[in-house]
């Protein structure tokens, strides 16, 4: 297991993280914008090595005796979802702010994201579309058996866990709320595909959990602001509802519409949303 190099960016001069550049220093110029830290794990589990983009909150010292939350970020790659979400992490961590604690942003850069978060389907047309579909079963363990120790081993964390999916990678949060819930504390299901495998997974028990916020948002997922609501924006209801009626100690969860966003804009306010609620 090695750390292969530091994300640099070079226009992100909003970010003011560990390592940024101040007017202060007087080394020469160009040069690197640091964000966060790359790391490269072997996984059994999965057969292949796997690429983590990590935020280290400000203030994240080896010696100290501080330990943080984590927020694990599905599509965690750089030219997807990491950088903009870690802005969300530190800009709502700011001492005036406070809407979330500081914490640690593992951003899994994706794969096979058709392989990695479906579960088999008994719709052909789903299989011919999506040929290497039906592995979320596999990458589940790899976030429990492997992951999520690495990350307890090598960094300074507690034992607050937060997953975030949008799309399938909803679909995917979704299956382990059902299936291990425990494996995190917070969920933030962002337009999730529940209609993978014709809805099969809301007909699905759910796991006895406890001590769990839940987050559901989703946007105006059809093509017409008149459109009749897409079955995105019907199944994330149905969620939610199957999710209250679920009478467990200290379970909360909260649906969120945002009619003003549609499926490619509605992460970045959602996350916003949702760590106001949750925590």
């Amino acid at each position: 297991m090695k750390s292969i190099c530091l994300i640099t960016l070079l226009l992100i001069s909003a970010l003011r993280l560990p390592g940024q550049v101040t007017g202060t220093d007087t080394a020469n110029y160009p040069r690197p914008f640091v964000l966060g830290m790359v790391e490269e794990i072997p996984s059994a589990i999965l057969g292949e090595n796997r690429i983590l983009n990590i935020y280290l909150p400000e203030g994240y010292n080896e010696n100290d005796t501080i330990h943080f939350p984590v927020i694990y970020l599905l599509d965690g790659s750089a030219d997807e979802d990491f950088i903009h979400i870690a802005g969300l992490v530190q800009f709502d961590s700011f001492d005036w702010i406070q809407q979330i604690p500081k914490s640690i942003l593992v951003g899994i850069a994706t794969v096979d994201r058709r392989r990695d978060f479906t579960f088999p389907t008994t719709v052909e047309e789903d299989k011919k579309n999506n040929p290497t579909c039906g592995s979320s079963g596999n990458f589940i363990s790899f976030l429990e058996k492997e992951l999520q120790p690495y990350i307890r081993n090598n960094f300074k964390t507690n034992h607050s866990r937060t997953i975030i999916g949008q799309s399938l990678g909803g679909l995917l949060a979704t299956q382990i709320l059902f299936e291990k819930p425990r494996l995190f504390d917070r969920y933030i299901i962002v337009s999730p595909s529940l209609w993978w495998d014709n809805g099969s997974l809301l007909h699905k028990a759910i796991a006895d959990f406890d001590n769990t916020s839940i987050y559901i948002g989703v946007g105006k997922e059809g093509l017409a602001p008149t459109q009749t609501p897409h079955v995105m924006e019907v199944e994330a209801n149905i969620l939610a509802d199957k999710l209250i009626q679920v009478h467990r100690k200290n379970v909360r969860v909260f649906f969120d519409y945002l009619p003003a966003e549609n499926h490619a804009t509605i992460l970045h306010q959602a996350v916003f949303n949702a760590f106001r609620l949750l925590y």
